[in-house]
């Protein structure tokens, strides 16, 4: 493995890892397969318990222990109908590392951090970073809306979010939104983040529990391949497609969410991230898929990745 110099340890001690760097948890793209490998390469894993039902994710969190004895941590969108009994499960399973998304960190934060978890929290704002370290959190996720998947309605660029978060927080700040290569990962960090939470790049890998079709797609991605929508309902980045189009077309012509909820329909993220359709599906990818440009194993990319990183670094360094 490529050795590289981080100047700020707070995360790596933290979590018990070697690398600042976080695979975010990604629904139907990261199961126990990916986490575990992403730490057995000196990262964190983490499973995404957001397309898990209670059973799967218990069996999950079993398989990644059967899979790795490096720390791995669950992702559990708070907003979830049955987040208390995900929660419940991480808690018997003594799961110690937990990133929450969507939701109050307020709520839950005090019963992991009884049972002695590290806690982070994903938010698209300096307002919301703030309630996090007030919750007691020990790590912020401050993800600017270029990342895949949900994000903030303010939609706030990763480059400008970082470094007001960082001057907003004490706890360290973790950066999220395409990031795809070493190269973005310095420039985090030289806006002040301590590290770095990477999804789509580690969703189009080996690894990976998405389908292969969505695999090619974000290796065929350009820089406009993904577009933003769903404002009204839960605000999304995707790759544009077949349903995207629809759904331009009806917040164009003033859709009520009700409206937009029946366009969206049920299980629309599994149909297109696991099911592999790339014309209904949610399609669910950040704009660093532009960068993406084959479907590595973890350990490949994660050496590339600290090459990539040391490279960058080292032309400052001069």
């Amino acid at each position: 493995m490529q050795t590289a110099s981080f100047p700020d340890q707070r995360v790596q001690q933290l979590l018990g890892i070697d690398t600042p760097i976080i695979q975010a948890g990604m629904v139907w793209a990261s199961g126990a397969k990916l986490a575990a490998a992403v730490s057995n390469a000196g990262g964190l894993g983490l499973i995404g318990a957001g397309s898990m039902k209670p059973d799967l994710l218990r069996e999950q969190i079993r398989k990644a222990r059967r899979l790795t004895l490096k720390p791995f941590g669950v992702n559990i969108p708070l907003l979830r109908g049955d987040v208390e009994d995900l929660v419940q499960v991480v808690l018997e399973e003594e799961v110690k590392i937990i990133f929450g998304s969507a939701g109050s960190a307020k709520r839950f934060t005090p019963r992991f951090k009884e049972a002695g978890c590290v806690v982070a929290h994903v938010v698209p704002g300096v307002t919301f970073a703030k309630k996090v370290e007030d919750a007691g959190c020990d790590l912020v996720v401050a993800e600017g809306f270029e990342a895949g998947g949900h994000n903030g309605v303010d939609m706030v660029t990763t480059f400008s979010l970082i470094p007001q978060v960082v001057d907003a927080v004490s706890i360290p700040v973790l950066a999220a939104g395409g990031i795809a290569d070493g190269q973005g990962i310095a420039a985090a960090l030289a806006l002040g983040a301590s590290g770095v939470q990477i999804g789509t790049r580690f969703a189009a890998t080996v690894e990976s529990s998405a389908h292969d079709n969505y695999k090619q797609a974000v290796v065929s991605a350009d820089d406009r391949a993904t577009v933003f929508h769903l404002r009204q309902i839960g605000p999304a980045r995707m790759f544009r497609n077949a349903w995207t189009e629809r759904v331009r077309a009806a917040e164009e012509q003033g859709a009520s969410p009700e409206e937009l909820k029946e366009i969206l329909g049920s299980k629309r993220e599994r149909l297109g991230i696991f099911e592999g359709d790339l014309e209904e599906g949610q399609v669910e990818a950040g704009q660093g898929s532009g960068l993406i440009r084959d479907v590595p194993t973890v350990a490949e990319l994660m050496q590339r990745l600290l090459e990539e990183y040391a490279s960058t670094t080292a032309k400052f360094c001069t």
